[in-house]
């Protein structure tokens, strides 16, 4: 015995306004009786703070409480038989009700580290005490109503930036101090999620050979707890521009797209926050460098360079 819940779009994105509906399906060897059909709707923001961001805070206050966005029940069926066989039984609800107040604002669907935003359909079939419910759940995702988003181009919002020892915050290798280094370039700080970050860079000058040059996606979870704000920044995704020294004076391009489930618009709400940031990362070429390809955003070396530029992510039509 089986059951399954299949939604009218395969995509599974849908607008607070819009109508969901789908289908029921059940695969059974044998007829069964049932005590009804119930859909349930969830959805809600989870927070959760880690140790290393909220220390003492986090053994205070215990579990941060979900913020629920919406919670409703659909009957599907009164209680009946279900026939042998495959078995499609549809199904459709209103995320929001026409006059309805909602319980929480509808933030688009988003899987962080410290939050997450799911939106949930879960079908139960109860058979009474002696039998075991059928039960399935699936996420489907939510986005922006189209109603409330600006329109499209936006127009794009460059920053330009520039890279040399002076601007690092942490020693570098000797080479680099003597000889020095000069980077330049301009990337979009205002992007639509629909849309790839854009922007190019340009290595002027360098007294040490590049390893390579990467951009990291970065985003910023900000959880209010108690009177402290808990702060945790996450590595969402690396894209690498260049493997190896490069031509001094040439323009690199900075194409990035953006990853739909682990991005969402920028939210500054009152319990929690998201923003975003990407950070470029030059690794020359030295000794400790070819032991330790890698970089790690949190813990720049002496043969790293990097520069951080705020990023703001938007919903258009």
């Amino acid at each position: 015995m089986s059951v399954e819940i299949k939604l009218s779009r395969s995509n599974r994105i849908y607008r607070p306004n819009e109508l969901v509906e789908g289908k029921i399906v059940t695969k059974l060897s044998s007829s069964i009786s049932h005590e009804g059909i119930r859909l349930n709707v969830n959805a809600s923001v989870n927070l959760q703070v880690r140790g290393g961001s909220a220390g003492v805070i986090e053994s205070f206050y215990g579990v941060i409480k979900p913020i629920k966005i919406l919670n409703k029940t659909v009957e599907v069926l009164k209680s009946g038989r279900i026939s042998s066989g495959t078995t499609e039984i549809p199904f459709s609800f209103w995320l929001k009700d026409p006059g309805e107040k909602p319980l929480e604002n509808f933030y688009e669907t988003y899987h962080g580290g410290d939050i997450s935003i799911q939106y949930l359909a879960s079908v139960d079939i109860s058979r009474g005490y002696l039998h075991k419910s059928l039960s399935a759940t699936v996420e489907f995702i939510i986005e922006s109503e189209k109603e409330n988003l600006p329109e499209k181009p936006i127009s794009p919002e460059m920053v330009i930036f520039y890279m040399t020892h002076d601007t690092q915050r942490h020693s570098l290798l000797p080479e680099l101090k003597s000889g020095g280094f000069r980077v330049s370039g301009k990337v979009c700080t205002l992007c639509s999620l629909s849309d790839p970050i854009e922007g190019e860079l340009t290595i002027e000058s360098s007294a040490v050979p590049i390893q390579s040059i990467e951009i990291h996606l970065l985003r910023l979870e900000s959880i209010l707890v108690g009177e402290k704000i808990a702060t945790e920044s996450s590595l969402i995704q690396t894209t690498q521009i260049a493997d190896g020294d490069v031509c001094r004076g040439m323009t690199l391009p900075i194409y990035i797209i953006l990853p739909r489930l682990l991005t969402c618009p920028s939210i500054f709400a009152g319990p929690f926050s998201i923003e975003f940031k990407v950070t470029l990362v030059i690794t020359f070429q030295s000794e400790q460098s070819k032991v330790h390809s890698k970089s790690n955003f949190k813990t720049l070396k002496s043969w790293h360079a990097a520069e951080s530029i705020p990023l703001e992510l938007i919903r258009t039509k």
